[in-house]
């Protein structure tokens, strides 16, 4: 076997890399059109716009090329961009033809009945009547992140393509096919845990041919009462340097992550007063994404929250802790501080798209966008232009384009702002969250470096803004109820929910698995994270997975 990879420029492909390295095998990089005539395996992995994917192979003149190893018979495996150019179009792009090698053209979500785009673990259906020699298990769930879709309609010439379904929302759509010696995925399995490395091992052992064609079955998939969509749990990760210069996983309120001393008559004033003012270290980060991976987090997310504020592609230890962590972790990684447009202590300008392709290029799946999103909000806010090409590209806007918006997660931080319900006529009046127990009223104010300096924007207005600029995904955390474990604030993710058509993922106040299981019955949130309480092993993943299936409550069960 010599297995190639193609890679048009997406930037995420190193997890399927890593995929394949960790299941024992060799493989090597499309570079020129001559590389397809050596390849006797294929694999097109890939997130990002369909125009972005056809454009870049053209340019690199791999278009017949490709065309012409998937007419040869030989074995061909397609991930998510690399099942979509299959087909002969996408409303994402009308202008730019796909291979037409299935005969139907790519659509996008109705997001009358959910948030686009779809983003998290869904089961799916197995259309054919034998055993499945790809490796997929129709009891495990899938990682999914896309916003365009392949709508499944047994009347249509593609059904005979289809090898299984997805529902999301009332809409049932492709989620691989499977013909002859083509084989391709909506969903990703070198981010779909155990039984997407399986998957990809099954295909290696396994690769069809134009000579191995099956019997297709073509059935009607009629829409379930409810999609297969599962709850995700998170596991966050604060990373900093201590003082020795070694990153570790710390916790604090905001960026008080030091050590307090204590008197020495205290239980454990012999300890405290030797790491009195130290860095607050709570693990390596790699040993804790491989030991949240293990126990079933659906998510890690590792924030670096002070060391490259200066220089974040100088900052070598960070990218090297992501290389080793995505080499072990086969579920979605993000990446968050620091991705911003900076400028090195030599003078050298650095964008926010460089350095979210950096981190990318290292194994992250998405970076989260935190303080910069605000000031960006702010001054659109404040701008009189009337046209978006009249305003400056910012952070945001331009990872998603190169990327897609599922690349992008903003990460915001507002606290309450309390107002006498009774006279207050303000411009968040219409926000106002009030409490009949207290007779108390707030509003939501964002702030910035960590809930150090309030902004005069609203959450509603930084939420709508981010969506509007390109995010993808908004995470929620709350400088009142952070390190509180109180629970998770539902008033401040409601009126997030309400706001944006985009997903939602509750952070900070998280105390025990109730906790869990309350933000989502009360909130209609796709994920929630948290951090300290599993550091500190008072709640473990598992145990938060048990709770929630306790209560009727989808979440992914590990097979």
């Amino acid at each position: 076997m010599r297995l190639y990879l193609l890679d048009y420029g997406a930037g995420n492909v190193q997890s399927l890399a890593n995929s394949i390295t960790k299941l024992g095998h060799s493989f090597e990089w499309i570079s020129t059109a001559e590389d397809f005539d050596n390849a006797t395996h294929l694999i097109f992995p890939g997130v990002g716009a369909f125009r972005s994917a056809i454009d870049n192979l053209a340019a690199k003149g791999l278009v017949e090329p490709l065309q012409q190893y998937i007419r040869s018979g030989r074995p061909y495996f397609g991930i998510c961009i690399g099942m979509q150019i299959l087909f002969e179009s996408s409303s994402e792009n009308p202008g730019s033809p796909g291979l037409a090698v299935v005969p139907e053209s790519i659509g996008k979500f109705n997001d009358s009945d959910k948030t686009v785009p779809h983003i998290g673990w869904n089961s799916v259906q197995l259309l054919d009547c034998d055993d499945d020699p790809a490796g997929i298990n129709p009891s495990a769930c899938y990682y999914f992140v896309h916003s365009f879709m392949a709508r499944y309609d047994a009347s249509l010439p593609s059904a005979a393509w289809v090898h299984t379904t997805c529902q999301y929302g009332q809409e049932v759509f492709v989620a691989s096919v499977k013909k002859d010696n083509v084989y391709a995925t909506q969903f990703h399995p070198e981010k779909s845990g155990q039984a997407g490395l399986d998957l990809i091992h099954a295909w290696l052992s396994n690769s069809p041919t134009s000579e191995s064609s099956r019997a297709r079955i073509v059935r009607s998939v009629p829409p379930r009462p409810k999609d297969g969509l599962t709850k995700r749990i998170i596991a966050c990760l604060d990373v900093r340097a201590n003082d020795d210069g070694d990153l570790v996983v710390t916790k604090g309120d905001q960026y008080d992550v030091r050590e307090k001393a204590a008197p020495p008559s205290t239980s454990d004033g012999a300890l405290k007063a030797s790491t009195g003012g130290a860095v607050r270290n709570l693990g390596k980060p790699v040993d804790l994404t491989a030991q949240y991976y293990a126990a079933g987090a659906d998510e890690i997310c590792l924030l670096n929250i002070t060391s490259f504020r200066n220089s974040p592609l100088n900052d070598q230890p960070m990218l090297a802790v992501v290389r080793a962590a995505a080499r072990e972790v086969f579920v979605p990684l993000t990446i968050g501080g620091g991705i911003k447009d900076t400028i090195d202590p030599d003078g050298t300008p650095r964008s926010a798209l460089e350095v979210a392709g950096a981190y990318f290029r290292a194994g992250a799946d998405k970076v989260s966008i935190g303080s910069e999103a605000v000031v960006v909000v702010e001054e659109m806010l404040n701008s009189t232009a009337t046209a978006e090409e009249s305003r400056p590209q910012n952070g945001i806007e331009s990872i998603a384009r190169a990327y897609g918006r599922q690349a992008v997660v903003v990460s915001i931080d507002p606290k309450r702002v309390y107002v006498d319900p009774a006279t207050y006529d303000g411009p968040y009046k219409d926000e106002l969250i009030h409490d009949t127990q207290t007779g108390k009223a707030w509003w939501y104010q964002c702030t910035i470096r960590g809930g150090r300096e309030a902004r005069p924007v609203s959450v509603v207005q930084l939420a709508k803004g981010v969506e509007r600029l390109g995010a993808g995904e908004i995470l929620v955390n709350s400088i009142d109820r952070d390190g509180s474990g109180l629970g998770f604030d539902c008033d401040l993710v409601n009126l997030v929910r309400q706001a944006v058509r985009i997903p939602v993922v509750a952070s900070s106040g998280a105390g025990n698995t109730q906790h869990f299981v309350d933000v989502f019955n009360n909130t209609d949130v796709e994920a929630a994270l948290a951090a300290g309480i599993f550091h500190r092993k008072e709640v473990e993943i598992t145990a938060v997975k048990d709770a929630l299936k306790q209560n009727g409550i989808a979440s992914r069960v590990m097979v």
